[in-house]
């Protein structure tokens, strides 16, 4: 199946990232290798210009290589979590720019045997990396007090009680295996009124596909060791696609732009705290209206962005 990836955000993310040609810049989320394709194609070799391009997805990495082999590019694989270390190896100290395009990419959406869709059936898989726990291990093995904190925490889902004991009552019988068997359970387990409005599937598909990649631990972890990589007037876009994953980013550049934390009544600073960061978008960037229309999977994603200004 060929590798197809519609880059969301697009021209937003390279404005924001203000590319010097002779730069060196990160793409922690490579996918397709849309987004690194174009900061690539702005960057001069001869200046010093370099990309490091990151997925953890095997696949990516190999489409994201061919893609880019005429660019100054260099593909690694490995978590956006492990950047610090992936740059280290490299010998880079810092970087001008980096992106993080958070969630699953279009390619593993459509590729059925991924197992991240509820659309078709496929063993119950959605590991970005193709390794250690699956949702299979998930779904099979959590008890149902640990299987309704996931949903609810992560899936936002208020049927996640009923959904939780509904997987636990039907691998009773059987071990669920695929996707559409986990499906069936999920509306079998939700008032119809729930099934008439919208697919009841996709806020604890979404809540598995977080458990099994660790996604929200990578990004936290991940925040900090970015901000830590960039340059002064270096700068990290995020394109986040659900509300905790927005909230997360928006928390932590509030805190990288916050300075002195003395408490209000004391007459001089003793704290010594300045801010390390500068807000460029005080309000995520949405997707315009053209894309809207052009790209269904626009509609969800915020991008936010920080300048460096202090080390």
């Amino acid at each position: 199946m060929e590798f197809k990836h519609v880059s969301v955000l697009l021209s937003e993310c390279i404005e924001g990232l203000a590319i010097k040609p002779g730069g060196i810049y990160c793409d922690g989320t490579a996918g397709g290798a849309g987004h690194s394709r174009e900061i690539a194609k702005r960057l001069d070799a001869a200046r010093g210009g370099r990309l490091i391009s990151i997925d953890r997805d095997p696949d990516a990495v190999a489409v994201a290589a061919e893609r880019l082999k005429d660019l100054p590019a260099t593909v690694v694989k490995g978590n956006y979590s492990q950047m610090d270390e992936i740059l280290d190896g490299l010998g880079i100290t810092g970087v001008d720019g980096i992106l993080l395009d958070l969630g699953v990419s279009s390619f593993q959406l459509d590729n059925a045997d991924r197992g991240f869709s509820y659309h078709a059936d496929a063993p119950l898989d959605m590991r970005m990396s193709r390794e250690g726990m699956s949702a299979r291990d998930v779904v099979n093995t959590y008890s149902a007090q640990q299987l309704s904190k996931v949903i609810f925490e992560y899936g936002e889902e208020k049927f996640a009680r009923s959904i939780a004991a509904g997987i636990v009552k039907a691998r009773e019988q059987k071990p669920i295996e695929t996707t559409l068997e986990l499906a069936e359970v999920i509306k079998n387990s939700v008032p119809q009124k729930a099934r008439r409005e919208k697919n009841p599937c996709k806020k604890t598909f979404q809540a598995i596909r977080i458990e099994v990649n660790s996604e929200l631990e990578h990004l936290s972890l991940a925040l900090d060791k970015a901000f830590d990589c960039l340059n002064i007037g270096g700068r990290l876009c995020i394109i986040s696609f659900h509300s905790l994953e927005d909230r997360l980013v928006k928390q932590r550049f509030k805190t990288f732009c916050t300075g002195c934390i003395c408490p209000p009544d004391f007459p001089v600073c003793v704290c010594g705290k300045k801010p390390r960061g500068k807000m460029i978008t005080r309000k995520p960037i949405e997707a315009a209206q053209q894309e809207l229309e052009a790209n269904n999977r626009s509609h969800s994603a915020k991008l936010r962005i920080i300048e460096k200004i202090e080390k």
